[in-house]
C-alpha cells in the first residue's frame, strides 16, 4: 500500500474518477498467459541485507527555469527594486510599464535610493492633475508590474504590498491589484500622506474580491507632482509555514519526503563569470537591502529574496538536511588562483557560522536578528559544482577543506570529482556523481555501482535524469528508466548514500532545461512521470533492504527490489516490492516471500500501484496533469506466494501489510510516508 496518510480517502475518490484506469490496472495483476513461462521473483526476508541510509533520497533545488524567482518564492513583483537593468542610469525597469502617455507622465531612474547596496530608484513625474487644463485620465497615471508572466490573485485571499516612497509634496496614491488590462480592480486601497520628503516605508493589505490568474500590481495617482519608488513588494499573506514560500509548489516538494535538500545550484552557484556567482552575504538581512544579482548562466535577474537564510529555513520546514553548495572561486569562465583563495576560505567559514553559530557570534547574531536564534542543522557542504577538471579546483578545494575541518570537524564535505571508478587523490566524505543520458543507458546504469569500491568516500548522486529525445518534456520512458536506476541505488546503498533528481522545477514561461520534475505557471502545476517515480521511493530512506532474486531466465528488461518499512501513521510494517519492466511485453510473475518465520502477510490491507500509460512517450501537461499517474488498488491476493503481471513499460509497487504492528521487524523504519 503506497500510503497517503490523511490524503488516503481523497485518493480513493480519485480512483473512482479514473475507474477505467483502475480496471485496466487490476487486470495487470491477473494470472498471466499459461503458455508463457512466468518469471520467478524470490524475496528473502529472513536475512535483511542492511539498513538503507536515512539520507538516501532527497531533492536538489537550483535557481533555473525561474524555479525560485517566480516559482517557490512567493514574491509576486518582478524586479521589485528596479535594479535589474544594472547600477547605471538610465536603467531598464522591465517588466514595469507606464500607465499614461508623454503628456501625462514621465518615468526615469536615478541613484537616489536610501539603500546603499541597491541605489537605483524610479522617479515618476506626474504632469497631469485632477482637473485643470491638463487633467489626468480616468483612473489616473502611474506604473504597473505584471509579475512573473501574470500574478495569481485568488478571491478571499490577502496580499501585503510594501513599498518605499519619497515625494516633493503630498501624495495621494492608489495601490491596486487588477486584471491584465488594468481596467478591472480585484483589490484596491489608497495611500495619502502629507509628508514623505524622506524615504518612507508604506504597507497596505489588499483583500481580493475575485480570482484572476493573470493579474498585475498598479500604483496610480491623479495628483501632479514627483514621486520616487523603490523596493515594491507584493506577497500573499498565506505562505508555506509562514516563511514566504508558495504553498502548492513546496507541498509538492514536501510530498517527496526529502531527507536532504541540495541548494542553490548547480551552475547558478558558479556563474558564467565569478562577478555573477551566488554570493551568500549579499542575500541575507532585510530583503529590501539585498542588491540582487544577474544569474548569467540561466540569464535572468533575481532579487535574492530567496537567499541563503531562506534556503536553510526551507530545509528545516521540510525536515530535510541542508546541503550547501559553496562557490570555491571557480566559474564557467574564470577562476581564482589557489594563492589568492583566502577570501573564499573565510566566506566558507562565515557561512557555517551564520548557519550554526551561537546567536552571540558575529554571523550567528545576524541569523538571530532575522528571526532564527537557534542554529540550523548544517552538516553537509559541497565545494563547487562540476569543477573537478578545472585547473585550480584541487588546490582551492584542499585549502577550503582543511580550513573547514579544523574548525568544524563534523562537517561532511563533498568533492566534485567522481570516485566511482578511480580513487580520489584528495580527502572527501562524499564524491559527487552526475548522470544525464538516454533511457537505455540510464536503465543499464542500475548496475553502475555494483562493482564500485566499498572503501573511501560515499557516493552522492546529486544530479540524474534521462534527457534528450527520450525525455521530451517529461516522458513515461524517461521515468521508467530512472526508476530502474533508483532501484540500483537502493541495492548499492552501502556505497551510495544520497541521490536527487535534477532539475526539480520549471516555469512554463522560461524553459531553460528539459525535462524537469515539477512544471508550473503562476497558478497551476503538475508532476512529470519522473516526479511520480520519485514518490515510489519516499519510504526507502532508512528502510531495511531485503535480498531479491529474479530467475536466471528472466527478461533482461526487469529489475526489482524489496524493503521493509514502518508507517508511523498506522503503526504497521509493510513489505514493499518494486518491479520495473522496461520492456515492451508484459511479464507474468510468480512472487515468493520467504523467511517471514512466525510472521505472516495479512489477507487484507495490502495494495498494488502501477505507473504506466498507453504510449511510451506520453507526458503530463497543465491541461492533462495526470495522464501518466500512479494508480493504486487493493490487493486481494496478498500472501507469501502470489501471481502478478508487470505491464509493459511500467513501474509497479506492491505493499504487503504484515500481520502485527507490534512485532519488531529488522531495521524498523518510522516514516510519516505520504508516498505516492
Amino acid at each position: 500500500m503506497i500510503v497517503m496518510g490523511s490524503r488516503k480517502v481523497s485518493y480513493y475518490l480519485l480512483l473512482l474518477c479514473f475507474g477505467i484506469v483502475v480496471v485496466s490496472v487490476s487486470t495487470f495483476f491477473a494470472i498471466g498467459d499459461d503458455t508463457v513461462q512466468p518469471v520467478r521473483l524470490n524475496v528473502n526476508a529472513s536475512d535483511a541485507t542492511r539498513q538503507i541510509p536515512e539520507t538516501l533520497f532527497g531533492i536538489f533545488f537550483e535557481e533555473i527555469n525561474h524555479a525560485g524567482a517566480g516559482g517557490i518564492w512567493a514574491e509576486l513583483v518582478s524586479n521589485r527594486g528596479f535594479e535589474a537593468g544594472g547600477p547605471n542610469t538610465p536603467s531598464n525597469i522591465s517588466p514595469w510599464s507606464i500607465i499614461g502617455d508623454e503628456s501625462t507622465i514621465s518615468v526615469s531612474t536615478d541613484r537616489s535610493s536610501c539603500f546603499d547596496r541597491n541605489k537605483v530608484a524610479l522617479r515618476m513625474d506626474v504632469l497631469c492633475d485632477n482637473g485643470g487644463t491638463n487633467s489626468c485620465p480616468t483612473g489616473g497615471v502611474g506604473i504597473y508590474n505584471p509579475g512573473f508572466w501574470g500574478m495569481n490573485i485568488e478571491q478571499g485571499k490577502a496580499y501585503k504590498v510594501t513599498l518605499f516612497v519619497r515625494s516633493l509634496g503630498k501624495i495621494d496614491l492608489s495601490v491596486s491589484l487588477t486584471d491584465s488590462s488594468g481596467l478591472k480592480k480585484l483589490a484596491t486601497t489608497s495611500i495619502i500622506s502629507g509628508d514623505v520628503s524622506n524615504w518612507t516605508k508604506m504597507e497596505v493589505l489588499l483583500n481580493a474580491t475575485e480570482t484572476n490568474h493573470n493579474s498585475r500590481l498598479q500604483l496610480t495617482t491623479l495628483k501632479k507632482g514627483v514621486i520616487w519608488f523603490d523596493q515594491v513588494s507584493a506577497m500573499p499573506v498565506e505562505t508555506y509555514k509562514g516563511h514566504g514560500f508558495r504553498n502548492d509548489l513546496v507541498q509538492m516538494m514536501a510530498d517527496l519526503e526529502p531527507r536532504f535538500i541540495r541548494f542553490p545550484g548547480g551552475c547558478f552557484v558558479e556563474g558564467e563569470w565569478l562577478r555573477n556567482a551566488f554570493r551568500w552575504k549579499e542575500t541575507i538581512g532585510p530583503w529590501e537591502q539585498r542588491p540582487g544579482h544577474f544569474g548569467d548562466v540561466w540569464m535572468y535577474w533575481t532579487d535574492d529574496g530567496l537567499g541563503y537564510f531562506e534556503f536553510l529555513q526551507l530545509a528545516e520546514d521540510l525536515g530535510a538536511a541542508p546541503v550547501w553548495v559553496f562557490n570555491n572561486g571557480i566559474s564557467h569562465q574564470d577562476q581564482v588562483d589557489t594563492s589568492d583563495i583566502s577570501p573564499f576560505v573565510q566566506e566558507a567559514l562565515d557561512s557555517i557560522e551564520f548557519a550554526r553559530g551561537d546567536s552571540s557570534s558575529t554571523w550567528g547574531s545576524i541569523r538571530a536578528s532575522m528571526g532564527h536564534p537557534e542554529p540550523f542543522d548544517l552538516k553537509y557542504i559541497a565545494l563547487g559544482n562540476e569543477d573537478c577538471g578545472k585547473k585550480n579546483y584541487r588546490g582551492n578545494y584542499i585549502k577550503i577543506y582543511n580550513a573547514i575541518k579544523r574548525v568544524y570537524p563534523d562537517i561532511e564535505i563533498i568533492s566534485n570529482c567522481d570516485g566511482s571508478s578511480v580513487k580520489l587523490d584528495h580527502p572527501a566524505d562524499y564524491y559527487d556523481f552526475h548522470i544525464y543520458t538516454s533511457a537505455n543507458q540510464m536503465f543499464s546504469m542500475a548496475h553502475k555501482f555494483d562493482k564500485t569500491s566499498r572503501s573511501g568516500p560515499k557516493a552522492f548522486v546529486s544530479e540524474y535524469a534521462v534527457t534528450g529525445s527520450d525525455a521530451g518534456t517529461g516522458s513515461l520512458l524517461a521515468a521508467i528508466a530512472e526508476a530502474a536506476f533508483l532501484i540500483g541505488l537502493e541495492k548499492n546503498s552501502d556505497i551510495v548514500s544520497m541521490a536527487s533528481y535534477a532539475p526539480l522545477f520549471v516555469n512554463t514561461n522560461d524553459r531553460r532545461w528539459n525535462p524537469d520534475a515539477i512544471v508550473f505557471n503562476s497558478s497551476h502545476f503538475y508532476g512529470t512521470p519522473s516526479y511520480w517515480v520519485q514518490r515510489f521511493f519516499t519510504v526507502s530512506s532508512g528502510a531495511t533492504l531485503l535480498d531479491t532474486a529474479l530467475d536466471a531466465n528472466s527478461a533482461s528488461s526487469l529489475i526489482a527490489s524489496a524493503i521493509i518499512w514502518k508507517n508511523a501513521e498506522d503503526d504497521n510494517y509493510y513489505l514493499r516490492i518494486k518491479i520495473v519492466n522496461f520492456g515492451s511485453k508484459q511479464v507474468s510473475l510468480k512472487i515468493s516471500v520467504n523467511g517471514l518465520n512466525a510472521y505472516s502477510i495479512r489477507k487484507t490491507g495490502s495494495s498494488q500501484t502501477v505507473l504506466t500509460s498507453v504510449n511510451l512517450m506520453d507526458e503530463n501537461s497543465l491541461n492533462n496533469p495526470k495522464k501518466v499517474f500512479p494508480v493504486e488498488v487493493p490487493l486481494n491476493s496478498a500472501g507469501k506466494n502470489m501471481d502478478a503481471v508487470a505491464p509493459p513499460h511500467s513501474v509497479t509497487s506492491i505493499d504487503l501489510l504484515m500481520e502485527s504492528s507490534s512485532i519488531r521487524m529488522p531495521g524498523s523504519h518510522h516514516s510519516s510516508a505520504s508516498a505516492i
